[in-house]
């Protein structure tokens, strides 16, 4: 991937234009064939930083489908251990 998209997302994310990121990163996924794993990542990241982990975690996993290599895969990981480690039977008894 070029390394001016990634400055430019890098960019958008760090000015917490959070919102613009995605929205690059879905024209940018839509264009790609075939696809990117690194755009997935970063999309990963940015709904991660949105508080979307949901949406997070779905990107990492396709990041890992097209390259189990990606960081997405660590990305994956983390989030699932914080996931797991929240009691929810705590939150109703």
């Amino acid at each position: 991937m070029n390394s001016s998209i990634h400055d430019e997302i890098r960019r958008l994310l760090d000015a917490n234009e959070t919102d613009k990121a995605i929205s690059r990163l879905n024209a940018l996924i839509a264009s790609q064939t075939p696809p990117n794993d690194t755009l997935f990542y970063l999309r990963g990241n940015a709904f991660r930083k949105k508080g979307n982990w949901q949406e997070a975690i779905n990107n990492y996993l396709q990041a890992t489908a097209i390259n189990p290599d990606s960081p997405a895969h660590g990305a994956y990981e983390i989030l699932n251990d914080i996931m797991n480690f929240y009691h929810k039977d705590l939150y109703n008894p």
